[in-house]
This record gives C-alpha cells, sequence and structure tokens, in this order.
C-alpha cells in the first residue's frame, strides 16, 4: 500500500485521546521548523529574501510566534490576522497586509503596526490616504490578465477579483510620485497549490520585466517585489514536492538577466508563502462512530466537513491512514463521511483501506493549511482542538475545542423570554 509518513504512532496517539478527545487537528513542530530552514537555505542567494507565511492557511499565533522565531514575516488579510501577528510579537517590516474590499479600520491597523500595505485597486489610493494616511511604502497588487495563465483553484488571472491591470500600474505609481511617497513595492498572487516550479519563476520574470517598464518611464526605484505564494504540496503519496531549490535558482537567473542587467538592484525578493510551510505538518485525527452499508459502504467519522472543509469544496485528495493497519493491504472500498447534513460531507469517495472498524482511529494527512481554518459552525457544528506536537514529543493545546456554550454566545436568550 502507497503510503505516507507520520511523526506518531497509534499508541503515542491513543495515550493522547486520553486528555484531549478526538477529532483534533494536531501539527509537528519540529517538522514545521526544518521546513522553514529548508526554505531560508534554498532562497539563501536571492537577495534580500524573505518569507511572510499566509495566516490565512494556519491562523494560530503558537505557529506565528514558531515561524517568528525562524526569521519569517505575516502575510496578513484581515484586523483579526493582523491582530494575531501583533501578538506573535510581528510588527513593523513583519507584516505585508495583502486585502481587498478592505474597510477603513484594518488600512489604520496595518499603518500604525507599520507594515507593509498592498493595495488591490487603484481607488484604494485615495482611500487610504483619507483613512489613514498613506505611508512612506507603498505596494500594488499586479493582476495580468491573460499574459498569464492561472490554475484550476485560483483560476484564470483575467477573471479573478484581485489586482490592478497593467495600465494601472503606471498610473497608480504615477499618482503615488506625485503625491511625494518615495518607496515602492510591487505584488502578484496568480496560483494555489502549483506543482511547477517553472510556473513560479515565469511569475518572477514578467513582474522584474514589469519593474523596469515602470522605474524607467515613472523614473521611481522599487524596494521590492512580492512574487506571491501558491507553491503545492504532494497531497498524494505518488506526487513529487516542488523543489525550493530549482525556484530559487530560476527566480535568481531572472533577477540577474533582468533587474541587475538594468541597473535596478538591489531588489528585494519576498514570498508569502502558506500551503507548502505547514500544510504537510499538520493531521486531522478522528474516530470511527459507524459503518453502514446501503448501496456503497461508508466510514462515518466522528469529524465532518466543518473540520476539514477541502475535500468538500474542492473534490480535493487528502491522504488517509488507519492506525494500527499501516501495514495491512486496501482491500475495502469505502466513502469516509462526517455527521454533517450534506452530501459533500465527505473526507474520501471510493477510497480503497484496510478493513475498518467501529473505533478505529483514522489520520487524514496534510491538515496543516486551510484544514482548521477553513472550519465553520454550519448544522451546528463545533471547530475541534488544535494541538501542537513539540520538538520534545510532549503534546500541548493551542486551540481548545469549541463548545455549545460558545456556539450560543451570539445569541440573546434573556431577550427570547419578553420575544413576540
Amino acid at each position: 500500500m502507497v503510503s505516507k509518513d507520520l511523526p506518531f504512532t497509534k499508541e503515542e496517539i491513543l495515550k493522547i485521546t486520553e486528555k484531549y478527545p478526538t477529532p483534533f487537528h494536531i501539527y509537528d513542530e519540529k517538522a514545521i521548523r526544518e521546513n522553514a530552514r529548508r526554505m531560508k537555505s534554498a532562497f539563501k542567494d536571492v537577495p534580500g529574501f524573505k518569507e511572510f507565511f499566509a495566516v490565512k492557511a494556519l491562523p494560530n499565533p503558537f505557529i506565528l510566534k514558531i515561524l517568528k522565531e525562524e526569521g519569517f514575516g505575516a502575510d496578513c488579510s484581515s484586523l483579526p490576522e493582523l491582530i494575531l501577528a501583533e501578538k506573535a510579537g510581528m510588527t513593523g517590516d513583519d507584516i505585508m497586509f495583502s486585502s481587498n474590499d478592505t474597510p477603513a479600520e484594518e488600512f489604520a491597523k496595518a499603518k500604525e503596526l507599520g507594515g507593509f500595505i498592498n493595495l488591490d485597486d487603484i481607488s484604494h489610493i485615495h482611500y487610504l490616504e483619507k483613512a489613514a494616511g498613506l505611508p512612506e511604502i507603498v505596494c500594488f497588487r499586479y493582476n495580468p490578465g491573460p499574459l498569464k495563465e492561472g490554475n484550476a483553484i485560483i483560476g484564470k488571472p483575467e477573471e479573478a477579483k484581485y489586482g490592478f491591470t497593467r495600465e494601472q500600474m503606471f498610473e497608480g505609481y504615477r499618482v503615488l510620485r506625485d503625491k511625494g511617497v518615495k518607496r515602492f513595492g510591487m505584488h502578484t498572487m496568480v496560483a494555489s497549490n502549483e506543482l511547477n516550479s517553472d510556473y513560479f519563476v515565469e511569475t518572477a520574470r514578467i513582474l522584474f520585466e514589469l519593474i523596469v517598464e515602470i522605474s524607467k518611464e515613472l523614473g521611481i526605484q522599487f524596494e521590492f517585489v512580492n512574487l506571491g505564494g501558491g507553491i503545492g504540496i504532494p497531497y498524494r503519496p505518488e506526487q513529487e514536492p516542488v523543489s525550493l531549490e530549482a525556484v530559487a535558482k530560476g527566480v535568481k537567473e531572472a533577477y540577474n538577466a533582468t533587474i541587475t542587467a538594468n541597473g535596478l538592484a538591489p531588489l528585494k525578493v519576498y514570498l508569502e508563502c502558506g500551503r507548502i510551510i505547514t500544510g504537510p505538518y499538520g493531521y486531522l485525527v478522528s474516530q470511527v462512530r459507524h459503518l453502514k452499508s446501503t448501496y456503497k459502504d461508508y466510514v462515518g467519522m466522528d469529524s465532518c466537513m466543518s473540520n476539514l472543509m477541502r475535500p468538500g469544496m474542492y473534490g480535493a485528495y487528502h491522504h488517509i491512514t488507519v492506525l494500527g493497519k499501516e501495514n495491512k493491504p486496501p482491500v475495502h472500498k469505502y466513502d469516509v463521511t462526517g455527521s454533517l447534513c450534506e452530501n459533500n460531507d465527505k473526507f474520501a469517495i471510493d477510497r480503497m483501506l484496510p478493513e475498518v472498524e467501529v473505533g478505529d482511529i483514522l489520520v487524514i494527512h496534510d491538515t496543516g493549511a486551510h484544514g482548521h481554518a477553513m472550519g465553520f459552525n454550519y448544522n451546528g457544528k463545533l471547530r475541534s482542538a488544535e494541538l501542537l506536537l513539540r520538538e520534545d514529543g510532549s503534546v500541548v493545546q493551542i486551540r481548545r475545542a469549541e463548545t455549545i456554550e460558545d456556539y450560543f454566545a451570539t445569541l440573546d436568550f434573556e431577550q427570547l423570554k419578553s420575544f413576540r
């Protein structure tokens, strides 16, 4: 059976469940730190390189603090994400604020923290100026339209709601220049879960070439370019991971050929990856509650789509391990389901697994990004706890499970008593 490794055994998980009942997400701190160092090492020769972790992928201050210790910043897109980064000790140049349809208070908070503000629309120049005043350095998000092919998850750039057109980029920087802004950045984000390393090198070339054109026409100097994120992970065991070394090598060659050759160095190069940093190092641990046989055979879990939305939302594949049966042959075809009153509440469809029994513990792999973060309360379902497997083998709870009291906390039952 093609499998994926786990950082724990069945016996260790059973011991954890004595204190923290299933379902829960558990993250491997050692692996996350080692992976962060791999990225930094791969990009060590790329000028001014820095990674801003996409907070939306795993919005937990414990994770952000770990990544800050490894030299990462935070890519934020909302007020709560800005506050999470702040509570993890990130301010100033550790924050990249990239949002859309942005309220005034979020621009004000980003400026208060001293973060880089990345505008999504040309009309936001005036809006930001009125809401918080223009900061010393401003960045625009570029949408290359048909110049750049999108991918399955994020779609075609020309159909995306994000970013400036090419013409708006020139006009926007001209407006900023004329308003007295002297420091500039540029950004794009055109892919999600992309496994082709050449895709990201091509993105870098497009941005580098645009920076050369705008710099020459407007007489301005760019300080940084944010190539975005979107580097994918091998959800399926047979897939190969993206070579960060290959991406870095290609970016450096494009940099030298375009930025250095045109006398525009130094230009700092940033990324804002989320999935590739933490995705492979999170696991949803869940117990089999029921087995059902009708037209198909179903494994009913004590978790559901509110704990992991990706399979139901995207039809995404997540590998599943039956703890204690790793070496047994996958002889039975199942749909692995949750208890939500929606028929797409399935973690797997027609998945070959070893014979499953009630009480078995299943581990769903690669939930360290866009897993717990995409949870919801539809159907009155409660989101699970998040645990951290420390480097010394100990386990700490970094977010408790929701309770029914949490679910009802925003309802006014006292007023209901007198409601007519």
